[in-house]
């Protein structure tokens, strides 16, 4: 995958010039990566809108046009510093922006053949000292969360071996996902496991990083009362390092 950027006003834009334009000019597609790509209510008022995600930034699906299908993430912040402003971050430099940090390893990943969305575009607008971001992805066709499925009681243990063995694939790559969950897991139609959302996670070395990613997604199974769920999980993701 090869990641291209140019400017448009107080907007940087990171895409993928492989599968939307030249390097080098603006992507010429159904819909345009343009700063208003990264705007919910453009899209809302397009009436290109097909759906919602839970979570804090509130992650829209959208109709691209000719049949592509892409997630829309704004970037939020939680807690009491969300009272002040839940959109803004501070300024450090752009490649240190959550934006284009989470598009370049998340690029990274794909091209290695490791199950994550394909990047389309990373979108950062500065605002002085501070700015605003959002993330579009390809959406994963009939993809449905982990945490979903164990509600409806339709993950039985060899789903739950595969949640496994993928998180490992994850692991042994240097992946330190800081919010390894049941929702960041994704099912899609034929039975094979996605990790989505890789906001401020890294690349490391092995440590004890790991088990605590295992354990945070053990505390988001309680979440959902599936604690032994866990049990599956963890033959699975052993089970891989052999």
């Amino acid at each position: 995958m090869r990641l291209a950027t140019y400017r448009a006003g107080k907007t940087c834009i990171l895409y993928d010039a492989d599968s939307l334009c030249d390097a080098g000019r603006p992507p010429q597609t159904a819909a345009p990566i343009t700063p208003d790509c990264f705007e919910p209510d453009r899209w809302r008022e397009a009436g290109r809108v097909t759906g919602e995600a839970p979570g804090r930034g509130a992650s829209l699906f959208l109709d691209a046009g000719e049949g592509a299908e892409w997630v829309l993430r704004p970037y939020r912040r939680g807690g009491l510093i969300a009272r002040a402003s839940d959109a803004r971050y501070l300024w450090t430099g752009l490649e240190r922006t959550r934006a284009f940090r989470e598009c370049r390893l998340t690029a990274h990943l794909h091209d290695r053949g490791l199950p994550v969305p394909r990047p389309v575009a990373a979108g950062v607008t500065r605002h002085g000292l501070t700015y605003e971001a959002a993330l579009i992805t390809v959406r994963i066709p009939g993809a449905r969360a982990l945490a979903d499925l164990l509600v409806r009681q339709q993950a039985d243990d060899a789903l739950l071996d595969r949640v496994g063995a993928t998180v490992r694939r994850f692991h042994d790559a240097g992946l330190d996902h800081v919010d390894l969950n049941a929702r960041n897991l994704l099912v899609d139609p034929k039975g094979e496991v996605w990790l989505i959302d890789l906001d401020r996670c890294r690349l490391r070395r092995p440590g004890r990083w790991q088990e605590a990613n295992l354990a945070r997604l053990q505390r988001s199974l309680e979440k959902f009362d599936a604690a032994g769920a866990m049990a599956a999980i963890r033959r699975g993701y052993d089970r891989a390092s052999a």
